[in-house]
């Protein structure tokens, strides 16, 4: 087999000499470029074909050369013009009687397998649309979808599942385009669109009875592994032929540079469940008691942190039992806590220290305070509830493609040039197109629309579903933390009689009488601090800036940001912002603009079959 040798300079493919490597480069990926001179009369048809000349390709084809003549290593004409994305030639040749899938050249490869190497979309469109079969094999024994993942042209793979080609396809040897994509390429892609198109990460070869990760720990390709455990969920127990398991091939290699903490720590937790005789160590990999564990270690810890601080021991004393605290808390997560688990935490911590307000109110304050009072704080917690649970457990906005519709996007990108696979237009992740202002969300792996951010203390994402609802909830829960501080300070003035006058006077009060209320006060105070700083910086970016937390710190990536010199293209105005964002419409007396930001991907023009921009609006996209 030969190398091609593709210069800018030369434009064309060239033979030069017969040494095949598996790894060589037939072309340069820039698209090769015409020579400064334009009379191509000179040319025989396979160098005009190389060169784009397609004014003398149809010159000496009316002048009656045979299309399908090969040279003398049977390449056709078509194959040349493949390699080299000839888009025009390759038409004229298909419209002429060019056979789609001549086979040619040492590694008896079709003119859709030269396509494919180069990574040329445009060519494997128009073969695949002329009738081109995918799965023929090479002399190497590879399909057009192989090669595809082993030089890493995502796109391709892609296109070729869309098109209808088993992504678990095996060559010759038994290997697939996954495994081919985990020994190869140490991107992310095409690895994970593969696993998300369905590649069965169990399927081993017939060589050596290897599956995907298999390839991926002999590469030591970190990305691959990390890929294939945690979003494949690739089995660690499936031996090849000599015997060796992931497993055991990764415990061979713990503390390697290449293997990730995350990977690390599954390891170590498949390895500690093996030791089915220890009945402690079974206990603490058990994972529905890590999640008890995880759960409930914030309620206990807030109650024995408020018995310290209640006890009648010295200061020094109670400083010391704070600190054991702390190390037995500290012990405590090292060993139950579940890293995957790690985003129960601030809502633990969230309902925890909600609970022991409740508590604290009805057995401390409510007895000291009016009825009222207590019905005021009991309204306001109710309307707290209502938000959270809509912000916990609503949908906020999650894109859900279904297969079909991700193929569809896949062919339609394709034949459009493979131009809209690049970020942000597109997600590799999900396989979708993304709407105007959504975002992937790394967390819980998922595009959501006019993505917010990511919020711990929901355990949710913030966007277009529960972003209204979100905002109720800080609101809510700053005004409970307020009248708990508010229920504090009455029942401390009608229990212990403290007046407030002098801060530190009133501290030694309150460490004396009642110091579990004071506790929970300190508590209240710092949760409405960091609350009331976070919704006071929502609603300004709702309110006067018009953007989301995303995009406000991301927008020096955003075109139609840069081109607003880092302004907001999406705002109105104070008053009309916040009518947009709440939807609100006050019986008809005004009218905010409605618009779907789940389908909404053109800023240029708005939607068809909805009016979503009326002329009185005055966006101004650019």
């Amino acid at each position: 087999m030969y190398q091609s040798a593709c210069g800018a300079a030369t434009g064309g493919c060239v033979k030069t000499e017969h040494h095949h490597s598996r790894e060589s480069n037939l072309i340069s990926h820039e698209p090769a470029v015409a020579p400064v001179e334009h009379d191509y009369s000179g040319f025989d048809i396979v160098k005009a074909t190389q060169y784009g000349a397609i004014g003398r390709v149809k010159e000496l084809i009316e002048a009656g050369w045979d299309v399908n003549q090969p040279d003398s290593e049977t390449v056709t004409l078509l194959h040349w013009a493949a390699i080299n994305n000839r888009k025009d030639i390759i038409k004229y040749f298909l419209e002429k009687g060019a056979v789609v899938d001549a086979v040619g050249g040492e590694l008896n490869a079709t003119p859709l397998h030269w396509a494919t190497r180069q990574g040329h979309i445009s060519a494997v469109v128009l073969l695949l649309s002329a009738g081109a079969d995918p799965s023929i094999r090479d002399a190497e024994g590879v399909s057009c979808i192989h090669l595809a993942a082993q030089f890493g042209h995502t796109a391709l793979v892609a296109y070729f599942i869309a098109r209808g080609v088993n992504p678990d396809l095996q060559d010759r040897t038994g290997m697939t385009a996954l495994m081919w994509a985990a020994w190869k390429v140490v991107e992310i892609d095409p690895v994970r669109l593969l696993l998300t198109l369905g590649a069965n990460p169990s399927v081993v070869d017939h060589t050596h009875g290897n599956t995907a990760l298999h390839w991926a720990i002999l590469a030591r390709n970190a990305t691959a592994i990390n890929t294939l455990i945690l979003k494949g969920k690739a089995s660690l127990d499936i031996p090849n032929l000599r015997g060796d398991t992931p497993l055991t091939m990764l415990q061979s290699q713990m503390g390697a540079f290449w293997i990730s903490p995350k990977v690390s720590e599954k390891l170590r937790e498949m390895g500690q469940a093996q030791q089915r005789r220890n009945i402690l160590v079974r206990w603490t990999v058990d994972k529905r008691v890590r999640w008890w564990t995880m759960v409930a270690t914030p309620f206990l810890v807030f109650y024995l942190a408020g018995l310290i601080f209640s006890s009648d021991l010295l200061y020094i004393i109670k400083f010391f039992l704070l600190g054991c605290l702390y190390a037995v808390t500290h012990t405590v997560g090292r060993v139950m806590f579940d890293d995957h688990l790690m985003t129960l935490i601030p809502l633990s911590v969230y309902l925890a220290t909600k609970f022991w307000f409740y508590v604290t109110w009805l057995v401390y304050i409510a007895p000291a305070v009016s009825a009222w009072l207590t019905l005021a704080f009991l309204a306001s917690s109710g309307i707290l509830w209502w938000c959270f649970l809509k912000s916990w457990r609503g949908d906020p906005g999650v894109i859900r493609p279904t297969q079909e519709e991700r193929m569809r996007t896949i062919i339609e990108l394709s034949e459009r040039g493979g131009a809209g696979f690049a970020p942000p237009g597109f997600c590799s992740s999900c396989l979708v197109r993304r709407p105007v202002r959504s975002k992937h969300c790394s967390v819980c792996d998922r595009c959501v629309a006019r993505y917010d951010h990511h919020c711990p203390w929901i355990q949710n994402c913030v966007g277009i579903g529960n972003h209204r609802h979100f905002m109720g909830f800080l609101w809510a829960l700053m005004f409970m933390c307020a009248w708990m501080v508010y229920g504090g300070a009455q029942f401390y003035m009608v229990q212990c009689e403290v007046t407030f006058d002098g801060f530190w006077q009133a501290l030694m009060v309150i460490g004396m009488c009642q110091p579990w209320v004071g506790w929970v006060m300190a508590n209240a105070l710092l949760h409405m601090a960091w609350v009331a700083t976070l919704a006071l910086c929502q609603t300004y970016q709702i309110v006067a800036l018009g953007m989301t937390t995303n995009e406000r710190m991301n927008r020096d990536r955003y075109k139609h940001f840069q081109a607003k010199g880092g302004k907001s293209p999406f705002t109105r105005g104070y008053l009309n912002n916040l009518v947009d964002f709440m939807e609100c419409t006050c019986f008809g007396l005004i009218k905010p603009n409605r618009i779907d930001w789940m389908t909404f991907f053109d800023l240029d023009k708005p939607q068809e079959h909805e009016p979503l921009l009326r002329p009185t609006d005055n966006y101004q996209y650019v």
